[in-house]
């Protein structure tokens, strides 16, 4: 074979075992990645108040060093001008040669006692303007790391959103299309009672969406819609008819987002969330009129319909 025929031909593309292999090892490091972010988020958080901490008890401290500084040069003012009448005089209460040595070896004393107070007092500042820096220092390390982990999450999170894609796009919907778009009905089946076309797409979304709170499909009641017929399922994203959570909501949309982007692939006909429809013969939402609760307007889950 030539090299240019070698190298004209294409690469086999990777089975859906394959990729969910390569997913599952992603999956397995993001998650990984994820633990170790939120982590270091916790220790910048216990950095961040360990340095305001610092700061403060640096402020107090030099609070009492500048206020113990004035005392020592007052006394020290006071012991210069010494003759004048001030607090060591007035404490002594003579002028005679003999009480003039005693006064000045009273505050020669003050003094040395006022300095030597100043001394710790400089001592407890200086090791708490260490600790502020350390934990500062700390703070910007930490601060780095998370942000450097943040990178990393998202570019794993980000490569696991093209693998899902590139699985999804393996599969194509059960059946015959007609060249008109729409798809040739199909008969309920298994014992969900619903289509394969159907099946599919439940299992797509429960594979890449989890649907904690369950997924109904078929039921008996005649209500004009694709429930009875086994091509209709609703992804629960709430339980007894409560109103989802903000995560929740963000699930249904992502659910709905991902079923207009298969929708032409998979067969998808219409989807209905938070009182609005969306049909592939427009590709636009529409609102709809309202029916009276939470799970009738469908808040609390997206309704995928299959042709």
């Amino acid at each position: 074979m030539t090299g240019n025929a070698a190298a004209g031909r294409a690469a086999p593309k990777p089975s859906v075992k394959q990729l969910k292999k390569e997913l599952a090892a992603l999956q397995k490091e993001s998650d990984r990645l994820i633990e170790e972010y939120y982590n270091s988020r916790r220790a910048q958080q216990q950095a961040d108040r360990t340095e305001k901490g610092a700061r403060e008890r640096l402020a107090a401290a030099q609070e009492v060093y500048d206020r113990e500084s004035l005392q020592l040069r007052t006394l020290a003012v006071a012991q210069y001008v010494g003759g004048e009448p001030n607090q060591v005089v007035q404490f002594t209460g003579s002028q005679d040669p003999q009480g003039l040595l005693a006064r000045m070896a009273l505050g020669q004393h003050l003094v040395a006692l006022q300095e030597a107070r100043l001394r710790g007092y400089a001592k407890v500042r200086n090791e708490r303007r260490k600790a502020e820096e350390e934990a500062a220092a700390r703070a910007e390390e930490l601060g780095t790391a998370v942000a450097d982990l943040e990178r990393r999450k998202e570019k794993a999170e980000k490569l696991i959103v093209k693998i899902r894609d590139r699985i999804d796009k393996l599969y194509t919907a059960p059946g015959v299309r007609r060249p008109d778009g729409t798809w040739v009905p199909q008969l309920p089946d298994g014992s969900e009672n619903i289509t394969p076309r159907m099946r599919l797409v439940k299992t797509l979304i429960k594979e890449r969406f989890a649907v904690p709170y369950g997924i109904g499909c078929y039921r008996t009641i005649q209500d004009g819609g694709e429930h009875p017929l086994g091509r209709a399922c609703d992804f629960m994203l709430s339980r007894g008819g409560a109103m989802p959570s903000a995560g929740e909501v963000q699930r249904g949309n992502e659910i709905a987002d991902w079923a207009i982007k298969n929708s032409k692939r998979l067969g998808i006909m219409y989807i209905i969330y938070r009182q609005r429809i969306w049909h592939a013969r427009t590709g636009t939402w529409r609102t709809m009129s309202n029916r009276g609760g939470t799970t009738a307007n469908h808040y609390d889950h997206p309704h995928i319909s299959v042709y």
